[in-house]
């Protein structure tokens, strides 16, 4: 009876420790064909770079890392860093940051040459 036990126990143990290994495996796959232009990805064998073109159907990547393009496998990415929506906003709010700064000191450059010019006049 106790040996019956630990069959199925064992049994069981392969079943839930396979069923996690083939989600894994379904989650990266998800995550590989869902790479798109601009994300920022690190391969396995830590290079961070950005990916400038990708093909599906050959499995192939090209890679930018500083003006250096590389190709590989697309089994090759070890993970995404950033999607490309992500960088595209953070550079956008870093634009907008400057154009307020930029505004900011034009008023302050008016203010003072208005003050320059009052104190003239006085």
């Amino acid at each position: 009876m106790a040996g019956i036990i630990m069959i199925v126990v064992m049994v069981g143990m392969i079943f839930f420790m396979q069923r996690q290994q083939k989600k894994q495996a379904t989650e990266r796959q998800n995550q590989l064909n869902a790479v798109k232009k601009g994300d920022e990805v690190v391969t396995i064998g830590g290079l961070y770079a950005t990916v400038d073109e990708v093909d599906l159907d050959a499995k192939k990547i090209v890679l930018d890392a500083d003006g250096i393009y590389l190709t590989f496998e697309l089994s090759a990415i070890k993970s995404v860093v950033a999607k490309a929506s992500a960088v595209e906003t953070s550079e956008s709010s870093e634009k907008a940051v400057e154009e307020v700064t930029e505004t900011e000191a034009l008023a302050v450059e008016s203010t003072t040459e208005e003050t320059e010019s009052a104190i003239e006049e006085n």
